[in-house]
């Protein structure tokens, strides 16, 4: 006889029909544990124009829309890999869940993307995942063709230290 063991399962990003990962032409899911909890991530999370304190390559991140963390509605801009995005948050549910819309500054081919975060309490602090769809040639010739596994691997470096700055949080002494 074997024992099974439970598999938790965890919750995936609602994704508006459009951006679909059955019908996007690049898809990627990232997952990490975390040994810290839900706030301490989301806290990280959202202060987006301090990303680069913990993922260097977020250092062009600025708020647009006049909120100094992301929220439901924010727009904001950013260079990623080189190339300048508007995004606006289109779901906000603190702790838990936080997903936005992109499009490429200057692509006049309609390409877009939309990327979301899951953060799921656990035992021993949280697991956090990402899910990203990307649709149209910008993306598809970008990362799909001239750098395929880009989207992955660019994912796969955030959480990783994300978590590593999630869990310098709590190790830090109380002021």
């Amino acid at each position: 006889m074997f024992r099974q063991e439970k598999q938790r399962m965890y919750d995936k990003v609602n994704w508006p029909q459009r951006y679909d990962p059955k019908t996007s032409a690049l898809y990627a899911l990232n997952d990490i544990d975390v040994k810290a909890p839900p706030e301490v991530v989301w806290k990280l999370l959202v202060d987006a124009e301090n990303w680069s304190s913990y993922f260097p390559s977020e250092d062009h991140v600025k708020i647009l829309s006049g909120e100094t963390v992301l929220e439901l509605g924010t727009k904001y801009s950013r260079v990623t890999v080189g190339f300048p995005m508007t995004l606006n948050v289109t779901e906000y549910e603190p702790f838990t869940r936080l997903s936005w819309e992109t499009t490429v500054d200057g692509d006049e081919t309609g390409s877009s993307a939309y990327h979301g975060w899951v953060i799921t309490p656990t035992k021993n602090g949280s697991h956090v995942l990402t899910e990203e769809t990307q649709q149209g040639p910008f993306f598809l010739d970008e990362l799909g063709y001239k750098h395929p596994g880009a989207l992955y691997r660019y994912h796969q470096d955030w959480v990783e230290r994300l978590a590593r700055a999630a869990e310098a949080e709590v190790a830090k002494p109380a002021a």
